[in-house]
């Protein structure tokens, strides 16, 4: 038995090669020696699958770091979970490296040489797939707070109640398709440069349905929908937010002749809430305070999702303090990146000063200018500040 070359060298490459030189070394012999360009080529194809062992090791992270400690015997063998190109069919190099031939099995593409099985896949009889609907729909932020379910009267193409979507009159309407013998796909033989070459097709005279119909249906002209109408019913989760779009699988438009039907895309809008704002989980309230409550301290009502709740404001709270209802705002949708948990209602607190004064509002408070209560000092200034200054770090 003749010693196995080691599999740089029957690449061409060197031992610092990365992987994409490595693909692109293998996919140059895989086409020098392919079969279908070396017809009866016997030390072509031995070439070939030589190629196709040394491929299989160094494509590997694992292998080929064994190979290139221990060498051949590093992956030899059922123990080494090697790969033998001389023990392998055609058939199975071409299932195994299909993304080098084009993803059909083939070379560059086409299906392979018939003498050796090339692996290209069938078409296959096809589908028809119906079109997606979308709809809008518009939620507040209960809505949104606790989840919802929406019906939609969706006018829509349905699958024909008289042929019940195969689009034929009556039974026997129908025939397997002449043309591909119910395949629905058709193979084409071309001389090429490499030799001959084999493609295959949906076939043009039933469009890959592998059968064509004789007598269409009276109600749907052989198409087997038509245009109606359904009411879909959605749930739509907690916590959904402006264009996020949910996708109800099967309620789209039906597919001709039985097909499968498109999907329904529902489409978020919030609807802007008159005192509260969101931002992702949270709800924001800007709360303006008189200068004798910020002052004096007090109970003061805040708007929640739920209504209103009483909160009590410190004497001597500053504009710019953020009070933190926990829970109160809105839950996640994890699916969505939301964070976990359900959010909180930040109150933001500013202070109302009087534009206009009367005679007698204006020396009281000219009483208290002097006193050292109403003169700021340093700490309260830069508390005040602190987080109007974040702003521009």
């Amino acid at each position: 038995m003749a010693e196995k070359r080691d599999y740089y060298e029957v690449l061409g490459v060197a031992k610092t090669a990365s992987d994409a030189e490595i693909k692109k070394a293998y996919r140059k012999l895989a086409i020098q020696y392919h079969p279908d360009k070396n017809p009866g080529d016997k030390t072509a194809e031995e070439k070939f699958k030589e190629a196709a062992e040394a491929y299989s090791v160094l494509s590997d992270k694992d292998k080929r770091a064994r190979y290139d400690q221990f060498g051949h015997a590093g992956v030899g063998g059922a123990a080494g979970g090697g790969f033998s190109g001389q023990g392998m069919s055609m058939d199975d190099i071409f299932s195994m490296f299909g993304d080098i031939f084009g993803g059909g099995g083939g070379f560059g593409g086409f299906s392979g040489f018939g003498g050796f099985g090339g692996g290209g896949s069938r078409a296959g009889q096809r589908k028809f797939r119906g079109t997606d609907l979308r709809v809008k729909v518009k939620l507040n932020l209960k809505d949104i707070s606790t989840g919802v379910e929406k019906k939609f009267k969706l006018k829509k193409y349905v699958t024909c109640e008289h042929c019940h979507g195969s689009g034929a009159e009556g039974d026997g309407a129908t025939e397997t398709c002449p043309t591909c013998h119910g395949t629905g796909s058709v193979t084409r033989t071309q001389q090429s440069i490499f030799g001959m070459m084999q493609t295959q097709s949906v076939c043009p005279q039933c469009n890959g349905e592998g059968k064509i119909i004789k007598n269409k249906c009276k109600h749907c002209g052989g198409e087997g929908i038509t245009y109606g109408e359904e009411v879909v019913e959605v749930k739509i989760p907690a916590g959904v937010g402006e264009g996020m779009q949910l996708t109800v699988n099967g309620k789209g438009n039906a597919g001709k002749h039985n097909g499968v039907p498109g999907d329904l895309l529902v489409v978020i809008e919030e609807e802007a809430h008159p005192d509260l704002i969101r931002d992702d989980n949270d709800l924001i309230y800007n709360l303006l305070l008189s200068v004798p409550t910020a002052a004096l301290g007090g109970t003061v009502e805040i708007p929640t999702i739920d209504g209103k709740v009483k909160v009590k404001v410190e004497p001597g709270t500053q504009p710019g303090k953020v009070l933190r209802l926990r829970g109160k705002g809105l839950p996640s949708v994890n699916s969505y990146g939301y964070n976990n948990g359900t959010g909180d209602l930040l109150v933001n607190i500013s202070v109302y000063i009087p534009e206009t004064l009367s005679k007698e509002e204006k020396q009281a408070l000219e009483k208290m200018q002097d006193s050292d209560n109403f003169t700021p000092n340093l700490s309260i200034k830069e508390k005040i500040f602190r987080k109007f200054k974040s702003f521009f770090d």
